[in-house]
């Protein structure tokens, strides 16, 4: 069973940044980044493999969001910049055995942190 817990949420202007964390009890082996907006289903942001090589993303993040990860801490991170109010939503971190876009594809989740972008 391996636990997961995001942090550095917040409250941030347009334009702005902020650095999510995900930290797991144990090995993981691919990583993903999901959000939500109140009253819409749960969306792919990013995922990247255990080697950190070809990470995918959303279109609507390329280029502003950025995930990485640190094997030796147990680490991924989703560094996000020039930030928009469309991008308010609890995002949450998965890990499951391979890389990919849809929920089904990952086995343990965080409990989300919540990113608020005012304009």
């Amino acid at each position: 069973q391996v636990q997961l817990v995001e942090s550095g949420g917040g409250l941030v202007q347009a334009g702005g940044s902020l650095r999510l964390s995900c930290a797991a009890s144990g090995r993981t082996f691919s990583m993903g980044w999901f959000r939500q907006a109140p009253g819409k289903e749960r969306e792919f942001v990013a995922a990247i493999s255990w080697s950190g090589f070809n990470p995918v993303y959303a279109d609507s993040v390329k280029g502003r969001l950025t995930i990485s990860r640190d094997n030796a801490k147990n680490t991924v991170y989703l560094q996000m910049n020039s930030l928009k109010p469309e991008d308010t939503a609890v995002y949450y971190c998965a890990a499951g055995p391979r890389v990919g876009a849809s929920t089904s594809e990952y086995n343990y989740w965080g409990q989300g942190t919540q990113v608020t972008v005012s304009s």
